[in-house]
């Protein structure tokens, strides 16, 4: 009887050990994988930062590891002339092109998501093609509409003013989020008296947060890393010029400084990486949420 009731408990403790073996396995592989991967992006930025903090004559050798750590390099750059004005053009672009896409798109997106009128379909068609449409398809006409017929030429505004009329992909995005609002929210509100807009503003808008800040997000890294739109309207006007443009004007100007190159990198690069440091949750969230429910 006791050879009996050990066999099957000698069995069972085996297949806890190679259970116990094969999850100690599987945790060392995936964490590995993560850390390799981290790595990979990780590395990159510690090269810039390490570059940047090298003197002239060490940036051009091949060393990692900086002989003597010169902050100054970070002064030098701010006391390149333009180089604050590039900071505040590209501010102002951000800001203002991130708050236009907002306020144009969150009611397109609601419209699409919740009204039920004819050629519906035809519209979020529409919006659908534009997000496959590359700028650089209709760069001519909207050059010739803006420095030609209304004098914008050497300035922002020509990449700026566009976004109060929509974003293609902000407005697919929203509406995709909005779907998963449970219409009894909606209804319940107009029960209560609620017109469209108070809908909108007081029941809509709250529940849509997470998808709203994601769109946010995007669209102000993609007008912070924007090089082509000024460089189309603003390349004649240094006063206008944005990080990303005067970038490229400095690196020319600095070919031999590698170290003030990459501090002039990361100074661009720092503000985009410690915002979505501390908005990647409600980014995260927003994007997840978002379905692909039609």
């Amino acid at each position: 009887m006791a050879a009996t009731v050990s066999v099957p408990l000698t069995r069972r403790s085996a297949e806890l050990r190679v259970a116990r073996r094969r999850a100690a396995l599987h945790w060392v592989a995936v964490h590995t994988t993560a850390i390799a991967a981290g790595l990979f992006f990780v590395l990159p930025f510690v090269f810039v930062l390490l570059t940047s903090l090298m003197t002239d004559h060490q940036a051009l050798t091949s060393d990692l590891w900086p002989h003597e750590w010169v902050w100054s390099n970070y002064a030098e750059v701010f006391r390149t002339p333009g180089f604050l004005t590039w900071w505040r053009n590209t501010l102002l672009y951000a800001g203002l092109g991130t708050l236009l896409t907002i306020l144009s798109s969150v009611p397109v997106a609601y419209a699409l998501a919740r009204f039920r009128f004819r050629g519906r379909r035809l519209a979020l068609l529409a919006v659908i093609s534009m997000m496959m449409l590359p700028p650089q398809v209709v760069i001519i006409p909207m050059y010739l509409f803006w420095a030609k017929q209304l004098h914008l030429g050497g300035t922002l505004w020509p990449v700026i003013v566009p976004m109060a009329f929509g974003d293609a992909f902000s407005i697919f995005l929203l509406r995709q989020f909005l779907l998963t609002i449970p219409k009894e929210y909606v209804e319940a509100a107009r029960i209560d008296g609620c017109g469209e807009l108070r809908t909108l503003l007081r029941v809509v808008l709250p529940m849509a947060k997470p998808a709203i800040a994601a769109v946010a997000l995007f669209q102000f890294f993609y007008c912070w890393n924007d090089y082509f739109g000024p460089q189309i309207y603003a390349s004649e006007n240094p006063d206008a010029w944005t990080l990303s443009y005067g970038l490229a004007s400095f690196k020319a100007a600095h070919h031999t400084n590698w170290n003030l190159t990459m501090a002039a990198t990361l100074l661009v690069m720092a503000p985009v990486i410690v915002l979505f440091f501390f908005a990647q949750k409600a980014f995260i969230e927003g994007v997840t949420l978002t379905g692909v429910k039609g």
